[in-house]
């Protein structure tokens, strides 16, 4: 009986050979150039055209948040819609999501000419 023909090693068996230390410093260079430094360009961009406030700060609510009845509306929350809802004598609002039920409420208000 005859051998059968030997195929070439496959890839996998070859030994691997380690990149040198050099080569491998210089990859980590160029992937913190790559991707850090942008970062830092964007969110310096984004503090100066922010007029260094910080990216989490909030203006300080004015006049009309106090009086507009959309805002103040928008900024109550579920209770405190239902609450006001139960005030204004409104009929089926405890089943009411939220949109809906801020949109009875601001019909309601502004037919009243309310702003509480």
């Amino acid at each position: 009986m005859s051998r059968p023909p030997s195929s070439p090693t496959p890839q996998g068996d070859r030994p691997l050979h380690p990149l040198p230390r050099g080569l491998v410093e210089l990859y980590g260079l160029l992937a913190v150039l790559v991707v850090l430094v942008p970062e830092w360009m964007a969110s310096g961009a984004l503090l100066t055209l922010l007029g260094r406030q910080g990216a989490g700060a909030l203006p300080a609510p004015t006049r009309a948040w106090r009086q507009l009845p959309e805002l103040r509306l928008a900024s109550m929350s579920l209770a405190e819609l239902r609450l006001l809802a139960c005030q204004l004598r409104l009929r089926g609002y405890a089943g009411q999501s939220r949109e809906p039920l801020s949109g009875r409420l601001l019909q309601r208000i502004k037919r009243r000419k309310e702003l509480w």
